[in-house]
């Protein structure tokens, strides 16, 4: 059996978040495979995860941000199951993180799946254009949209965009993050973004 130290039980748990318990025995498991024990956590931290997205989350809270002296406002309505939760000091934390990356990113839509299909039709079309223009060979085209179209998601779809604070994290994985944690459902359900001289 592998030898595994606090330190390794201590990086595990920074990269994952996960409980101290948990790393040392996803690291036992794996052998001590530093990869292999992140995987494993993710897996089980994504299975908590779609077991929680079956339950309901009528409790929350709606955060608020204001920035560049009143010229952008913001507000979010960020629910969880329980109203013990929506008092937690992480949900509240996360939900004003959640309202600054709005005010920072201007997310056009919550999830991907929000987006019109006239709108990404339009996308794709655009595009295409761009990739023949650019003369690229036939067979990678649709390789090269796909990726440019997931570009499209990061700036326009709020679960996707890269966290302003930890731009290696998307919102959704943080949101994740923190419903495994708390061990509580917890959704992003709707925003506005105020800006003086835009018209809604």
């Amino acid at each position: 059996m592998a030898n595994i130290t606090t330190q390794m039980i201590v990086e595990l748990r920074e990269k994952t978040g996960c409980g101290m318990m948990d790393c040392k025995k996803a690291l036992a498991e794996a052998g001590g495979n530093m990869e292999e024990a992140i995987t494993s956590l993710r897996k089980k931290g994504l299975a908590a995860v779609a077991k929680r997205a079956e339950r309901t989350a009528a409790q929350g809270t709606i955060a608020s941000y204001v920035h560049l002296g009143g010229k952008i406002a913001v507000l979010v309505e960020v629910n969880c199951e329980t109203d013990f939760v929506a008092k937690n000091e992480e949900f509240q934390g996360f939900a004003k993180d959640v309202a600054m990356q709005i005010a920072a990113q201007a997310p056009q839509y919550l999830i991907r799946e929000d987006v019109p299909e006239e709108i990404l039709a339009k996308e794709k079309e655009l595009l295409l254009d761009q990739v023949k223009q650019e003369g690229k060979p036939e067979a990678a085209m649709e390789k090269i949209i796909a990726g440019r179209l997931e570009k499209f998601y990061e700036l326009n779809c709020l679960m996707d965009q890269p966290f302003i604070k930890e731009t290696k994290i998307k919102i959704k994985d943080l949101l994740g993050n923190l419903s495994a944690k708390i061990g509580e459902k917890i959704v992003v359900s709707r925003f506005v973004r105020y800006q003086v001289g835009e018209k809604g």
